[in-house]
């Protein structure tokens, strides 16, 4: 192939290149639908050929078309099918708005804050993944783009059931989530027996975060904690996890049966997902003391 050829090929393919890992991940695209540069970090769009429409934020692979209920859904329903009742929810980051409709889907859940530095994220997905968005508008929904970390550190004590974290990686305006006084300020905002779940990259390359994230839940009083994996094509890997941590009450199990008659669709989340989400690999379990 010519060098022209191959410059010509490259340009049809946007490719994520992960050094940690030695890989990468590609998909061929049609065009470049929109790009800018936020205060906070630049922003691409894409068309694809087979994955729908593409958000990439500073370079990383955000959200397909395609693929993205897999993330949604594992990121909300084990958590809130494991809480009693979650009544008051807070998402912090979820730009995209995916996991806010994915919680929205349950009716006890009476008011849901998504909380995202940029509201760019937002406008984005609106225009270009419409689908994610359509509980944008649910009255118990509420969209603040401020600070997650200092709206954390600030919240009324003891006044959510549970807090999600769809965080970027953790780097840039996302490195702060990772923390122990982050942790700390959302164990305070907790009622009794609630939970945290925060999305915890790739159990094959990132197990030493991991490890680090369960040790810091625990060092601000979470006193169970649990880490799911679920595929995920477009992140490293193809293999992304979610740490769930509680207050109090065990994470072993979860309510099935409510799991089992829920009154709402999902493409991958079912009771024998999540059930075979709570096992852990052997090397995990070695490596995390499970």
């Amino acid at each position: 192939m010519s060098a022209s050829e191959q410059q010509t090929s490259d340009q049809s393919w946007f490719t994520e290149r992960h050094e940690r890992s030695g890989s990468s991940f590609g998909l061929r695209i049609k065009e470049l639908l929109h790009a800018e540069k936020t205060p906070f970090q630049t922003i691409e769009i894409y068309d694809t050929t087979d994955w729908g429409k593409l958000m990439v934020i500073d370079g990383c692979t955000m959200v397909s078309t395609r693929d993205n209920f897999l993330y949604h859904e594992m990121m909300s329903h084990p958590a809130l099918f494991t809480h009693a009742r979650a009544k008051r929810v807070v998402i912090i980051g979820g730009g995209d708005c995916g996991t806010l409709r994915e919680v929205l889907k349950h009716e006890e859940v009476e008011r849901a804050v998504q909380v995202d530095i940029d509201e760019r994220v937002t406008r984005l997905a609106e225009k270009y993944f419409p689908e994610l968005c359509e509980s944008n508008g649910d009255p118990r929904a509420e969209l603040l783009f401020i600070d997650g970390i200092k709206y954390m550190a600030e919240h009324e004590p003891e006044s959510l059931d549970l807090i999600i974290v769809d965080s970027t990686d953790p780097v840039g305006p996302a490195e702060g989530l990772f923390g122990a006084d982050f942790y700390a300020s959302c164990y305070k905002a907790l009622r009794p027996s609630g939970m945290l779940v925060q999305q915890s990259e790739s159990p094959l390359v990132h197990l030493d975060l991991i490890k680090a994230m369960r040790s810091a839940m625990r060092f601000a009083d979470f006193q169970s904690v649990r880490t799911l994996t679920f595929p995920q094509p477009l992140y490293p890997t193809g293999w992304w996890s979610c740490t769930m941590a509680r207050k109090g009450a065990d994470l072993s199990g979860f309510r099935e049966r409510g799991a089992a008659t829920k009154q709402f669709p999902t493409r991958y989340y079912n009771v024998d997902i999540h059930r075979a989400a709570l096992a852990m690999p052997e090397f995990m379990r070695e490596a995390l003391g499970d």
